[in-house]
């Protein structure tokens, strides 16, 4: 695992619909990724997942862009599609990153490739800190980012519980 304080900074003070947005390669849709979600649902986790979200005749890059907006933070299953995707594909899979990445809203989750394999095709998410599931199960990685949200769920409560508490001051 890699330090994840920045994204837990920049997440904190967030109060979105979804906790999460599950980044992931189309042809994951169906297996990988929904094998993520399906755990961090099971986590009590809100997750904005295009294979349920998405509902037919909605335009697909609308429906990305507003799911971005409503989440508190991102996930990004590397995938070796994934990595297919980074390398040869410039669009909607990229703009979604890029929106995270200049949100500092990001946690990289590598799955059947190492943080060195996405470092060859993005330095900048290389960078972030995540979870590899070569160190961990799946499910493990569902707990930590279900306690990584509760820990921001329970900051945000404890700062409007000290911004509302009344003053001792006598």
């Amino acid at each position: 695992m890699r330090d994840l304080e920045p994204v837990r900074a920049a997440a904190v003070a967030r109060t979105q619909e979804h906790d999460v947005f599950l980044c992931h390669a189309w042809p994951d849709r169906q297996a990988d990724a929904k094998d993520v979600y399906d755990l961090l649902v099971e986590e009590d986790i809100s997750v904005w997942f295009s294979e349920v979200s998405l509902r037919p005749g909605t335009d697909m890059r609308v429906a990305i862009e507003r799911g971005l907006v409503s989440s508190r933070l991102g996930i990004v299953l590397v995938t070796p599609a994934m990595l297919d995707k980074l390398r040869t594909d410039r669009s909607v899979a990229n703009a979604e990153l890029s929106a995270l990445l200049r949100r500092n809203l990001l946690v990289p989750v590598m799955h059947g490739v190492t943080f060195e394999d996405l470092d060859q095709v993005s330095p900048t998410l290389a960078s972030r800190g995540g979870f590899s599931t070569a160190e961990e199960p799946m499910g493990k990685i569902a707990v930590k980012i279900a306690e990584l949200v509760g820990t921001l769920a329970d900051e945000d409560a404890d700062e409007l519980r000290t911004a509302s508490a009344p003053s001792s001051a006598g």
